[in-house]
């Protein structure tokens, strides 16, 4: 029984150890094929190749702008009483008695209405800065590697495929052998 259990134990592990390498490169992405198997090549060259990236990528523009303002009056109340008491002494130099407390009171009040509407459009024009944005797309272009020429010999061929990655010294390919027509 020992002599039957010993070779039947290393043919179980030979087995496993197929199974194990199997697992590492599924086969599952090609259909099962007797004439479909596996083998290493060599790698002789690998260069790099490269694309441009575009991407836009928004950004804000500022800049200064000279612009001109007008500031309206606030309508002070020391304007109204200037004018008030402007108007009645002018009032108060015209006529006599009883058309002269008239007339000041009148120029008073005429006086301070005017005072008022002189202090309100009184605020003036002034320039000054203001600065100002707006959203602009700028495009960023980005130099990067899109893939890989990689140039193989196999059996003695050489061969020549472009790969998303960077096999290394060694590359696994795919051998199918099929009858030419």
């Amino acid at each position: 029984m020992t002599k039957l259990f010993f070779p039947a134990l290393m043919m179980c592990l030979a087995a496993a150890s197929v199974a194990a390498q199997d697992a590492r490169y599924p086969n599952d992405r090609y259909p099962s094929d007797d004439n479909t198997h596996y083998g290493w090549a060599d790698v002789l060259r690998v260069d790099p190749v490269y694309g441009v990236s575009r991407t836009e990528v928004p950004r804000q523009e500022c800049y200064d702008q000279q612009v001109v303002r007008r500031e309206p009056g606030s309508g002070s109340a020391a304007g109204t009483i200037l004018g008030a008491v402007v108007g009645g002494v002018l009032g108060n130099t015209v006529g006599k008695g009883d058309g002269r407390r008239a007339a000041t009171v009148a120029g008073a009040v005429v006086g301070g209405a005017v005072g008022n509407g002189v202090s309100r459009s009184g605020g003036g024009e002034y320039e000054s800065t203001e600065t100002r944005c707006r959203q602009v797309a700028a495009v960023s272009e980005q130099r990067r590697i899109m893939g890989y020429d990689v140039e193989y010999r196999y059996r003695g061929e050489v061969y020549v495929s472009r790969l998303n990655y960077d096999p290394g010294e060694r590359l696994r390919v795919r051998v199918s052998v099929a009858p030419a027509d």
